[in-house]
């Protein structure tokens, strides 16, 4: 699945509905302005916001068409900058009254133990951990005896939790935080495998958290803290509170209305304890208490200093981990023991990250058209679900399985067939061909070759780097390319009779000294992490083209620092180590290289012995050996 900010919606390399192409540029950004300030009133000062002007609602972003960029009523006052000026020098300053005061109560029940999905959900959101580091550290906790199983869809808590549970609230926080009764909660998520009951603190009493950061590491502590509050706060009582909304209204040369909103907590309950994350900070920050000075209606207020305020529309959000985790299980794909895999493989082959959220590549695009062009039914969610199913009855006995495996692959309308459909009908142009629009009447196609993608106008083709999103990619960025592409690359001057070119690649920019001739390759050079093309210089570009450097002799052995793979570093012989940001490896001196070398070296991991042989493989031939890992043994 993606959900990108250029719209992409509902998208993933095994389960697709719709067509990516048009959505990825279908998003058009609306701009509209507002205007707030504070109202001074008896009691204080309240912070509000207008929202309507002579008897019309002013507009705000949900009023805009998304695909576009222009209000979706007629009857709204849509602000520009000038408008909403305007307003701020017609009603600041003035006087006005509160119109009406409106107060509601609230209540919010705590939310239900972790099961495996929102656990990885919420380490994503609170730790900023993967799905499969938060599994890691899990599977930790539960070898050591910390929670019980966490591998699981279930939501169920045992006789014996729920009691340890009640008996630490009432001990620690008191009778009014404990609920009335014991809390049940039942699975809502389809196809769910309730072998296990929820993750929680394991045993007949929880093990306190102070215990854990004292004899866990910091991870293994935060999971089990994280764990610990979520199974107590779910038997604590309900959060209580109000919500109150006030009108303020003023009259100058017509009426302006503002509104000003507050929350109040009154009894924590349960967040006494734990607060769930939110993917949405502004929704996060709804949440939060803001109090507002008592009102009542016919109360007098004066206007502030009025602020005008500009805004634009944004796309929805991209999907990152934790939300393609809770779609997942939402729709039935995956177990709890499959989410962080299944994240592994997208990020591998048809994703990256940016921040934290989830940007497909080119490359998925043309996996997805060729999936939903030739193997429509195979990548339908209804069929994900429904092989769900039938797996499930084949664990349960109630199907065999090599029947199952059978009519799955070569039964009528089978795996086999289809692909062999699939494979005469595809044209591989058109389904790696992704058109983004037209200049002067031209297609500017993104294709997906062999090297990665690629821009096409007409004859003319520039490389893409593969970490560029897709909704990045307008005509206007693709003609912009071909452009500087037709420049030919920079001469940032000469050294040694060679000219230094500075050029950009597959993988970004680089430089490069002379010519490319038959049977031999020029020096060149990849830019360091965070260097960018304006900071090289000729001087720059000869430093960068002379690595590795040479910075003399240490216990009988030379010392190089040099620019690799995975960024800086410096070397000794068979020892090497990273050059720490704040030091350059343009720049690094020999004493500074000995001390980076006075640090113990990381560990590499230990050959692993097998355990015991187990034979010949009668297909390869190869052995089959019983290996040992930490924590589990394999073969």
């Amino acid at each position: 699945f993606f959900q990108a900010e250029d719209g992409i919606r509902d998208h993933c390399v095994t389960g697709v509905q719709t067509c990516a192409l048009p959505i990825c540029l279908a998003f058009k950004s609306g701009q509209w302005w507002d205007v707030e300030g504070p109202f001074t009133a008896p009691k204080g000062v309240v912070p509000a916001r207008l929202v309507e002007l002579d008897g019309k609602r002013v507009a705000s972003g949900r009023d805009f068409d998304e695909t576009t960029g222009k209000l979706s009523r007629s009857d709204l006052v849509l602000l520009d900058e000038a408008s909403a000026r305007a307003v701020v020098q017609r009603f600041g300053g003035k006087s006005g009254k509160v119109e009406k005061v409106e107060a509601r109560p609230w209540k919010e029940r705590p939310y239900a133990p972790f099961t495996t999905s929102t656990l990885q959900q919420e380490a994503i959101r609170k730790f900023r951990w993967s799905a499969k580091q938060t599994m890691d550290v899990a599977q930790k906790l539960y070898e050591s005896g910390w929670i019980t199983y966490m591998r699981t869809d279930s939501v169920t808590l045992s006789d014996q939790a729920i009691k340890a549970a009640r008996d630490l609230i009432q001990a620690r926080f008191g009778p009014d935080f404990l609920s009335p009764s014991p809390r049940i909660y039942k699975t809502k998520v389809k196809n769910a495998q309730e072998a296990h009951e929820a993750i929680r603190p394991a045993g007949e009493r929880f093990r306190d958290v102070e215990d854990a950061w004292r004899e866990l590491g910091d991870r293994e502590a935060k999971l089990y803290e994280l764990i610990w509050k979520r199974t107590v706060a779910c038997q604590m009582a309900d959060a209580e509170g109000s919500q109150t909304t006030v009108t303020l209204r003023v009259d100058e040369r017509g009426t302006g209305r503002f509104v000003a909103s507050g929350r109040v907590i009154r009894f924590p309950g349960f967040r006494r304890a734990y607060v769930e994350g939110s993917d949405d900070p502004e929704a996060e920050l709804a949440e939060q208490e803001r109090p507002l000075p008592p009102l009542t209606e016919g109360d007098r207020v004066q206007v502030g200093d009025l602020v005008a305020k500009g805004h634009t529309t944004q796309p929805p959000a991209r999907l990152t981990e934790a939300t393609l985790v809770k779609e997942l299980e939402a729709r039935g794909i995956g177990r709890p023991s499959t989410y962080a895999s299944i994240i592994d493989k997208i990020l591998e082959k048809y994703a990256f990250k940016k921040g934290g959220a989830l940007v497909p590549t080119f490359v998925a695009f043309a996996v997805t058209a060729l999936m939903e062009r030739h193997l429509t039914e195979l990548v339908d969610y209804a069929f994900t679900a429904r092989i769900e199913d039938e797996l499930d009855r084949v664990a349960l006995g109630k199907m065999n399985w090599v029947d199952t495996l059978r009519s799955f692959y070569l039964g009528d309308g089978g795996l086999q067939t289809r692909l062999g459909h699939a494979e005469k009908a595809a044209d591989p142009r058109a389904v790696c061909s992704i058109p983004i629009g037209s200049a002067d009447g031209v297609d500017v196609i993104v294709r997906v070759g062999k090297f990665g993608p690629y821009l096409a106008v007409g004859d003319a083709t520039v490389d893409l780097p593969e970490d560029t999103p897709p909704d990045e990619v307008t005509v206007e960025f693709a003609m912009a390319r071909l452009e500087k592409k037709s420049q030919g690359p920079q001469v940032l001057g000469t050294d040694g009779g060679q000219s230094i070119y500075l050029m950009n690649g597959r993988f970004g920019p680089f430089v490069q000294r002379g010519e490319a001739t038959d049977g031999a390759k020029p020096d060149r050079a990849s830019l360091l992490p965070g260097m960018q093309p304006a900071d090289v210089t000729l001087a720059i570009a000869v430093q960068l083209l002379s690595l590795p450097r040479a910075l003399g002799m240490s216990n009988g052995e030379a010392i190089e620092a040099t620019n690799g793979r995975y960024g800086p570093y410096v070397r000794r012989g068979k020892e090497s180590r990273s050059i720490p940001a704040g030091m350059s490896v343009l720049t690094i001196t020999l004493a500074e290289a000995e001390r980076l070398f006075e640090a113990p070296a990381r560990r590499a991991r230990a050959a692993v012995e097998p355990l015991r042989g187990l034979g010949a493989d009668p297909v390869s031939g190869g052995e089959i050996r019983l290996m040992k890992e930490i924590g589990r043994a394999h073969v």
